[in-house]
């Protein structure tokens, strides 16, 4: 191993040996410089020593020495300039692509050239020993020996990049572009084999970094341009599976793509969901599952319609027809009723893989054809719209097959159907995504369900038919295959009958006594019938005795049932209303406790990184003190070995031995070493000088009297070749002209039969012409009219927005007005309230004034005497009137006032007012207030404010109530 004070020196040094011929110890001398620990630091130099190495093993075509020196580059660079690493990678896949097609260009027949099963396979023994046996080696063997080499280099070097760049995040592009490089490789030559185990070290590079999610520098999935560049490598893989027909490979590329949505859970772009859907419909359709092929065909419908505005009506059109079309392909029966228990398990499987890789999260619990059925699928497609884009005999297909019964024409009503069907399809113009749809492959499938419909619906109307008229009714098929479509019906449990060759009929369900079919029928019978009967002799209504009873009975149920569903409603929503009350505070909560558990995560982390990077750091610091003390030790050992026995007494007499001092001494004993050892080779190169000389001078004439002999005998060989080729030419001459005699009198001929052709040539040449600008005047008078078509429903579309727009318009200036009349009214009825209430207000507040005035006239101006319980002085008209004003008011007085009012009758009179004054006073306020004054003496009132505290008080007309203002 040579060492370079610079790495320039190495180059310069791998320049000189590829100027004479040695580019194997070029490439070795480079390889030792590549792999050495001295040159770990990233320099310029070392990207152009990069440069020639990976130029030196393209050249000898040494792809393991690329590889090393790669992973080498890979670890200088990485943390420092990324670029370099990328620009050398670019580098070698230009120069291995360049040379493959350089030897593919030289090649005559590459088919012959690629007739190899496996690149990474050696050579077969019957090859070798074939190629011994004949000695010769021909034109296709060339080929093969000049073009297998530099493909099956190409094929590592992909390889090489892909492992090399797998867990690099900074070169994720790179890593996808080689990756597509290798898919077209594979599909450009035809390489299955290749293209296979390419997808599984995809898939496995994949696996790993979902493994190891902890490593440096791995790619984050969860970042938008990783994804997006995983999964365009995964479609590019998937397209290129479907392009070389390998179907199972296309499958998993699927799954990979699901896969990796799952992962990273987020939809991809809705463009890239179109070739996901239309390459499903391929899939689903050469594994024999129409349901899923129909359900494809519904995603990728949707999505056509929902996202590409610029699908036309006719593109649209053929799509819907294709999807109604693969839903009625789906069969009516279901398969797994006759299967065993092993079966159904494996198909359950597999219809939870396909139902999750079309977009329908299937419980495993529930069985497949629970979820997804053609039943669903064909309302599904009636409800969403999708038949009524469809094209018009599509339709009339469909109402046929399913909703209508015709058992002895439905043959002849579907037959020219299937035939414009068949006719119909071609390419998308306005769907690039999209494969090439050719409604014709679905047409032996609709023929085996119109064959099955109407041996449904002939067993419904005859019990048994004869096969020839059988034959008649069923155009698509011979009977011998309507035999086998009814063998598999039978036994799927969708139609019931039997075929008695012997007496040449057919006979259809069970004839038996109990059949349920014939239950069946006399059920339905007695229904019709009775519904018949109700019909024409209707029953009449019998009035309620209940409602005769209780006249309004209804009206109170009905005015109950909306009360308890209004109170079961304000409960509902009270509940609701807790409930989100509860269901926010709990997302409050949860948000905080993630918040913290975040917190407490990252700070563990960071401590976690912390103590990591200490004990790296402990570690290294360790090792290099170990790693010193064994080179010391080594030394030391070597030095003793190689000094002499006195010498070795005193180092070993020293009280301390250091790796300096023993470094030191090994360094002199080696300075010594070389000394002598160049005396000894200059010794020997002068000796070799020596010998070498004195052969050459006893084989110089030995050489040249060789060489003259050399001289004569390929003069004499030139000569006679010479003379052979003369002869040989003018053999040839002579048959040539014999042959141009002999043939001259077919000239005339010739030129005869090449006018005809000339002339037939033209006239196919004037046709094809002239129908071809019929053609394109037909399409432009077509498209001239559905432009006309389209500008007029434009036109009729923008009018009526336009007028309902007005409409709208004037209804909310309407809802304005009656709004505003509407507040206008509240005010004025406002302020006719407020001013009744002033003026009840200023009445009460006068009689308030009147009352004060007349009580205070009345304690000045009479003197009561004492009272006298023994004699009543009461006069017997004077007692009515203390319950007969509250009587008069109408307003309630409690039994304790009245008890006392009667028991008041024996105490002393008391001097009573004029008549005038107390009819005034009883005319104008309230009569409970003045019987308080008549009822009896003064000494029986309460006093003060006992008596206004416990009297009522008043109320106004508006219901506002104010305190009795106390005396």
């Amino acid at each position: 191993m040579a060492n370079f004070a610079k790495p320039e020196n190495a180059l310069k040094r791998a320049d000189e040996l590829i100027n004479v011929g040695q580019k194997q110890d070029a490439l070795q001398a480079l390889h030792d410089l590549i792999t050495s620990k001295r040159y770990r630091a990233w320099q310029k130099p070392l990207e152009k020593i990069m440069f020639k190495y990976l130029d030196l093993c393209v050249d000898l075509k040494r792809g393991r020495f690329a590889k090393d020196g790669l992973i080498q580059y890979r670890i200088v660079c990485q943390q420092v300039n990324v670029s370099s690493l990328e620009e050398v990678i670019k580098h070698f896949l230009h120069l291995s692509t360049e040379k493959a097609e350089q030897a593919r260009s030289q090649a005559d027949a590459l088919d012959e050239a690629l007739d190899v099963d496996d690149l990474e396979a050696d050579r077969k023994p019957e090859d070798l020993q074939l190629s011994i046996v004949s000695g010769e080696k021909g034109k296709d063997r060339s080929d093969r020996e000049l073009v297998t080499p530099w493909f099956k280099f190409l094929w590592e070097t992909y390889r090489t990049v892909l492992e090399i760049l797998r867990n690099n995040s900074k070169l994720e592009a790179l890593y996808a572009m080689t990756a597509h490089k290798a898919f077209q490789f594979c599909k450009q030559y035809k390489r299955t084999t290749e293209f296979r185990r390419l997808c599984e070290i995809i898939r496995n590079h994949l696996a790993n970094l979902n493994k190891y999610r902890d490593q440096r520098d791995r790619p984050d999935l969860s970042a938008p341009e990783s994804l997006q560049l995983y999964l365009d490598t995964r479609f590019d893989q998937l397209k290129v599976a479907t392009e070389l027909g390998l179907w199972q490979e296309a499958f998993r590329s699927v799954e990979d793509i699901y896969g990796l949505m799952c992962m990273v859970k987020k939809t991809p772009k809705s463009s890239l969901l179109m070739v996901y859907y239309s390459k499903l419909t391929e899939i689903f359709w050469i594994s024999s599952s129409q349901l899923y092929h129909a359900y494809a065909w519904f995603k990728l419908f949707s999505l056509q319609k929902n996202f590409n505005k610029n699908l036309s009506q006719k593109d649209l059109q053929l799509i819907a027809s294709s999807v109604v079309l693969a839903a009625l392909s789906v069969p009516p029966f279901d398969r797994a009723q006759s299967a065993s228990h092993m079966e159904l398990e494996n198909e359950k499987e597999r219809n939870l893989r396909m139902a999750n890789l079309i977009g329908f999260n299937l419980e495993p619990k529930f069985e497949g054809r629970d979820m997804l059925s053609r039943s669903a699928l064909l309302s599904e497609l009636v409800s969403r719209g999708v038949l009524s884009c469809a094209s018009q005999e599509v339709k009339d297909l469909f109402h046929v097959l399913e909703h209508e019964f015709h058992p002895l024409d439905l043959g002849s009503k579907i037959q020219p159907l299937l035939e414009k069907i068949s006719k119909s399809g071609g390419k998308l113009s306005s769907a690039p995504s999209l494969p090439e749809v050719q409604l014709s492959q679905y047409v032996p499938s609709l023929e085996k369900l119109a064959t099955l419909r109407l041996l449904q619906q002939v067993s419904k109307i005859y019990q048994t038919i004869r096969i020839e008229s059988l034959s008649q009714l069923v155009p698509f098929f011979e009977f011998s295959v309507v035999e086998k479509i009814s063998v598999d019906a039978v036994k799927n449990n969708f139609v019931a009958m039997k075929v008695d060759h012997m007496k040449g009929v057919v006979i259809f369900g069970n004839l038996g006594i109990e059949s349920d079919g014939l239950k069946d029928h006399l059920a339905v019978f007695a229904e019709s019938l009775n519904k018949v009967r109700a019909m024409l002799y209707p029953v009449p209504s019998k009035a309620s005795k209940l409602g005769g009873i209780v006249p309004n009975l209804a009206d109170i149920v009905e005015k109950e049932h909306k009360r308890l569903l209004a109170r079961k409603s304000i409960i509902e929503k009270r509940k609701e209303d807790q409930e989100r009350q509860q269901l926010e505070m709990e997302r409050e909560e949860e948000q905080k406790r993630l918040k913290l558990q975040k917190l407490t995560e990252e700070a563990e982390q960071k401590r976690l990184a912390a103590e990591l990077q200490e004990r790296r750091k402990q570690r290294i610091l360790r090792e290099i003190e170990q790693k010193e003390l064994e080179e010391a030790q080594a030394l030391l050992e070597d030095t003793e070995k190689r000094m002499k026995k006195g010498k070795k007494k005193t180092l070993l007499d020293g009280e301390k031995v250091t790796k300096q001092n023993v470094m030191q001494m090994a360094l002199t004993e080696q300075v010594k070493e070389r000394q002598e050892m160049e005396k000894k080779l200059q010794k020997l190169a002068k000796t070799m000088d020596y010998l070498e000389r004195a052969k050459r001078e006893e084989a110089a004439p030995v050489i040249e009297a060789a060489y003259q002999r050399r001289l004569v005998e390929e003069r004499e060989f030139y000569e006679r070749e010479q003379q052979r080729e003369v002869e040989l030419s003018r053999e040839r001459h002579e048959s040539d002209l014999k042959e141009k005699s002999r043939l001259s009198r077919m000239l005339d001929f010739k030129e005869k039969f090449q006018e005809e052709v000339i002339s037939r040539r033209q006239a196919e040449f004037d046709r094809i012409k002239t129908e071809r600008e019929e053609r394109i005047s037909q399409i432009i008078r077509a498209r001239k009219q559905e432009r006309d078509i389209k500008r007029k429903q434009m036109y009729y579309l923008t009018c009526e927005e336009e007028r309902i727009r007005k409409l709208q318009e004037e209804e909310e200036a309407r809802k304005r007005e009656e709004a505003e009349k509407r507040k206008k009214e509240q005010a004025e009825r406002k302020a006719k309230l407020d001013e009744i209430a002033e003026k009840q207000r200023q009445r009460e507040l006068e009689l308030e004034e009147k009352e004060k005035r007349r009580r205070e006239e009345v304690l000045k101006g009479t003197d009561a005497p004492p009272a006298r319980p023994a004699e009543p002085t009461v006069a017997p008209a004077a007692a009515p009137p203390a319950v007969a004003p509250s009587s008069g008011s109408g307003k309630y007085v409690p039994k304790w006032k009245r008890q006392t009012a009667e028991a008041s009758g024996p105490a002393a009179p008391t001097p009573t007012r004029p008549a005038a004054e107390s009819d005034s006073w009883t005319s104008r306020g309230p009569p409970q207030r003045s019987d308080k004054w008549t009822s009896g003496s003064s000494s029986d009132r309460p006093s003060g404010s006992d008596a206004w505290r416990s009297g009522e008080e008043r109320r106004s007309p508006f219901g506002s109530s104010r305190p009795r203002p106390q005396r």
